[in-house]
């Protein structure tokens, strides 16, 4: 469906010919040729001719990388390429796929790339020449290969560090006396407390923002400790509502924003080409201050509004968040925009060589300092007791020095599919960081950027996402159903019955083989990084003052 919306037609003219650069020599190739090469490993007399010039070895890569699937849907490549970051990217890869004209053609290979993701294979390289809306183009082979290695050590540094994880579980498991998990209660059944639920229409003119949200509120006798739900960019409140119903069915009052500016509405206008940014960068304060505004208003209203008067403790807050609202969970936390690590990170000699397609959202963070004249963008609500952020990003928008100003428990969820926030990136090596004791790293194998994610409203008309982007979804909030619970509980409300669930015993219990869970408390940023081969990867600091 997002074809037409992009004037993309499945019937364009598709590429015929490669001429393909190695070293001092031009290989002339038939896409029919390529196709049938990496599809069956035969080699016929078209390609023959160059193998001489080719090593085999060469060739075999050549197919692999011809074939090797990126998991992306249509929606979401196409929500990249319209915005500033995709334009990056797309200068990036127009310097090995390029065609005859002077310019680069960023409109052809935006074309391509969502055609091919559209496509029964997905989007591999094969399927963007393939559809390629020009007759012929230049592969530069060379420039390919490099690439490829690049993301290969990448996924295999990733594969390390989950495998690190795994075992450091593993010895953690072993030093905690087994429990008997059936004796204890089963969190996954909904707890024995009915909620209310209510929308307010809360706007800060200050800052112009009308804020919908959700409040649960549950038939407690006591004052009921809240937690916040953030959604992720391009979401909204319902896609969390299976979370704020279990979290109240146990007491917790339970407050889910709608973030205007990098919600459903804002996606939906981005793909309407209504907007050219999926969100701003004034999003990454703003987001923050709605929770604070929020808290402040519901103090208000616990003190005169009759449907909350006296009924919230909202000095007992915990916060959960997904994605960017992952990073809103750890901001109000106490991390701290890192303007320092920014300015590093977001060179475009740096850029160059990064992977990592969320530190080009970070990086828009800059223009804040631009505005602010490097304003100290201290997020932090006291209220905050804990927080949870679920595939968060964080590598260069916090940085070691933005994370260790986190002094409250801190629970990350990282999973291992993540092309979105690459979990070693974006969640394990910042888990590292962190230099309050009272921190947990559970990951998801087999879990995508997409798995915790519940199923929106229809009528707020979510663009869905293929079954293969999101993975066992219904194990995935299971997980988070059964360990946001103990882990509020816990550092929230102060019931340490809780902390048997908090552990890495309890995660092997309950882990399934479709959807594999492990927790860890530590992880040695020493031997992580040595395990990786990572540059400037080395342990923090304690104390380390913050730019």
């Amino acid at each position: 469906m997002v074809l037409p919306t992009f004037g993309i037609s499945n019937s364009i003219l598709a590429a015929e010919r490669i001429y393909a650069s190695y070293s001092a020599l031009e290989l002339s190739i038939s896409v029919a040729t390529l196709e049938n090469y990496a599809k069956t490993g035969v080699i016929n007399e078209d390609l023959a001719a160059y193998q001489q010039y080719l090593p085999l070895q060469q060739l075999q890569e050549l197919r692999q990388i011809l074939l090797n699937r990126v998991k992306v849907s249509p929606v979401v490549v196409s929500q990249l390429l319209y915005t500033s970051q995709g334009e990056f990217l797309l200068h990036r890869l127009a310097q090995v796929i390029q065609t005859n004209q002077p310019e680069p053609g960023f409109a052809a290979l935006r074309s391509a790339l969502i055609s091919a993701s559209a496509e029964s294979g997905g989007l591999t390289l094969l399927n963007v020449l393939r559809k390629y809306p020009t007759s012929s183009i230049r592969l530069d082979v060379a420039e390919t290969l490099e690439i490829a290695t690049e993301l290969e050590k990448l996924v295999n540094q990733t594969h390390r560090a989950i495998a690190a994880v795994s075992q450091q579980s593993k010895i953690e498991a072993a030093t905690i006396s087994q429990a008997n998990f059936s004796q204890l209660p089963d969190l996954q059944v909904p707890g024995k407390f009915k909620s209310q639920k209510y929308t307010l229409k809360l706007f800060d003119s200050m800052r112009n923002r009308l804020l919908l949200t959700d409040v649960y509120i549950p038939n407690v006798q006591n004052a009921a400790p809240v937690i916040v739900i953030s959604h992720g960019l391009g979401l909204d409140s319902s896609n969390f509502q299976y979370l704020a119903t279990h979290l109240s069915s146990y007491g917790f009052a339970v407050v889910v924003p709608n973030h205007p500016g990098s919600d459903a509405k804002q996606l939906r206008s981005l793909l309407n080409k209504q907007a050219i940014e999926v969100a701003e960068p004034s999003e990454f304060q703003d987001r923050p201050l709605d929770v604070t505004y929020i808290l402040n208003q519901l103090e208000k209203g616990n003190q005169s509004d009759s449907r909350f008067k006296g009924r919230l403790n909202l000095q007992k807050v915990g916060v959960f968040g997904q994605s960017l609202g992952g990073y809103t969970a750890l901001a109000l936390a106490g991390a701290k925009i890192n303007f320092q690590q920014l300015k590093q990170d977001c060179q475009p000699a740096a850029l160059q060589k990064s992977w990592n397609m969320s530190l080009l959202l970070q990086c828009r963070a800059l223009e804040l300092s631009i505005s602010k004249s490097g304003k100290d963008y201290n997020l932090r609500d006291e209220r905050v007791k804990a927080a949870i952020a679920v595939n968060p990003i964080t590598s260069s928008i916090f940085g070691k020095a933005g994370l260790s100003q986190i002094k409250t428990p801190v629970m990350i969820v990282s999973s291992s599919d993540d092309t979105i926030a690459p979990a070693l990136s974006e969640q394990i090596l910042p888990f590292s960081w962190l230099a309050n004791s009272q921190k947990y790293l559970v990951m998801l194998v087999g879990g995508t950027h997409f798995s915790t994610i519940g199923n929106g409203n229809p009528a707020n008309q979510q663009v869905a996402l293929p079954a293969d982007m999101i993975g066992d979804a219904s194990q995935a909030r299971r997980y988070m159903n059964v360990l946001s619970l103990p882990f509020f509980q816990t550092y929230i409300v102060g019931r340490p019955q809780y902390t048997p669930y908090l552990n890495a015993t309890y995660t092997q219990s309950i882990s399934s083989k479709s959807l594999g869970l492990s927790l860890v408390k530590s992880l040695n940023t020493t031997e992580l990084a040595q395990l990786l081969d990572i540059k400037g990867a080395k342990p923090t600091k304690k104390n380390s003052p913050t730019p």
